[in-house]
């Protein structure tokens, strides 16, 4: 690990601030990922500022009917939740699927949201990697591809985000909150959150430098049949080869993500007219473009039989 320096935060404004005075620092939590990619100077943040004294841990009702969940609610504590459990099943479930019991007790809302990809590319520094070094090309394209993306990657990077908890987020339009070195505040649609690798899968998220995000707010409950499955390749801990996040409603109209497919939680609005039809002309739909490799072509097959399953277990 490089030399670093410290600090605590005491306000999410004091907190942005110090992140926009120094371009090498990193907010630290519950550091579930960060911490390993300093090990491995992946990453090598100059200062860390931590957050774990602001007031960002309650999940509280809003005026409209919703949730807002702060930044620093563990995951243990979010899945439990009874509203959540209640009314965001499906985010309960996408939760309790990801990691183990003792990362979900430290594992935070935001650095959930902010994790970065898995790919064993990205992880072994002896080999060329775009988001860990722009410009120096993509190992995985060419090499062994099976865990990687199928659709929305690009001839820069085809990693894929790893993130359970997001998968439900985007089924539901979450809505992520984030405060500025000034004070103020911008709200970001899920959608727009994360982006595609383009020409710079360096830059993963729509945060500029120095923007901390204080929390994510849920719409009012939708109702619906809602079931996360994730499929993978060891059920105690593994991430997902491909993961189906889904909210049904009577009639067999719905809302579906996807994981494990893309750079980013993975939905296409258009293409959920086709639901009531069933899961292959929905699933065609959905992964329309996509460019498989040799290796992970089975994902778009997995996908549709994953999409078939969960619908024949919400309409029974």
């Amino acid at each position: 690990m490089k030399p670093f320096t410290y600090e605590r935060a005491r306000t999410p404004a004091e907190a942005a601030v110090a992140a926009a005075r120094d371009p090498g620092a990193r907010f630290i939590a519950g550091g579930t990922n960060l911490l390993d990619l300093m090990k491995l100077q992946i990453e090598a943040p100059t200062h860390l500022i931590d957050v774990n004294g602001l007031t960002l841990d309650k999940v509280e009702a809003t005026p409209e009917g919703g949730l807002r969940i702060g930044a620093l609610v563990r995951n243990t504590d979010l899945a439990a939740d009874e509203r959540v459990r209640r009314d965001y099943g499906v985010l309960a479930r996408a939760l309790l699927a990801g990691a183990s019991g003792q990362l979900r007790n430290k594992a935070t809302t935001a650095g959930n949201l902010l994790q970065r990809t898995r790919c064993p590319y990205f992880y072994d520094t002896n080999m060329p990697c775009n988001k860990r070094q722009p410009g120096s090309g993509c190992a995985a394209i060419g090499g062994v591809s099976r865990q990687l993306a199928v659709i929305g990657a690009s001839e820069a990077c085809i990693a894929t985000n790893p993130s359970d908890m997001a998968v439900a987020m985007r089924v539901l339009d979450a809505v992520v909150e984030t405060v500025r070195p000034d004070g103020s505040t911008r709200s970001i649609p899920i959608a727009e959150f994360h982006r595609l690798p383009g020409d710079t899968p360096q830059v993963e998220t729509a945060l500029v430098p120095g923007k901390l995000i204080t929390a994510v707010t849920l719409p009012p409950p939708v109702g619906g049949r809602q079931i996360y499955r994730k499929v993978r390749d060891r059920a105690s801990y593994a991430f997902a080869l491909v993961s189906v996040a889904v909210v049904v409603q009577p009639g067999g109209t719905g809302r579906v993500a996807l994981g494990g497919v893309a750079h980013r939680p993975w939905r296409v609005e258009a293409a959920e007219a086709e639901l009531p039809r069933g899961a292959r002309p929905a699933m065609a739909a959905i992964l329309d473009g996509a460019k498989p490799t040799r290796d992970n072509a089975f994902k778009v097959t997995l996908a549709e039989r994953t999409l078939a399953a969960v619908l024949a277990e919400a309409r029974s």
